[in-house]
């Protein structure tokens, strides 16, 4: 039975690590983007208070809106990252210890 629970628990454990890496990699890549849209719209803030033009604005409400949705996508990416961190170590608590074995 022991071993059974183990093959069960190893299977999810590799599963959702599996998922964590891709996880990680994927928020990776979007801190490099949050990081490029977050210096736009800045950028484009600037350049609306210098000008002072309607077009200049709405520069910056675009730049602000494409770094606001950056911003949402990164926070649901580090949610997940945490919720199959927590999994992972649930698992790691879950899994049976392995009898030692004499290899003598």
């Amino acid at each position: 039975m022991t071993y059974m629970l183990r093959a069960v628990v190893e299977h999810r454990l590799r599963d959702v690590q599996h998922r964590l890496v891709r996880a990680r990699e994927e928020m990776a890549v979007l801190d490099e983007q949050l990081a490029f849209f977050q210096e736009e719209a800045d950028d484009a803030r600037i350049r609306s208070l210098v000008s002072e033009t309607p077009l200049a604005e709405r520069e910056w409400v675009e730049a602000e809106r494409h770094a606001e949705a950056m911003r949402k996508s990164h926070a649901a990416i580090a949610r997940s990252v945490a919720e199959l961190e927590q999994r992972r170590d649930e698992l790691l608590a879950r899994l049976p210890a392995r009898p030692w074995t004499s290899q003598i």
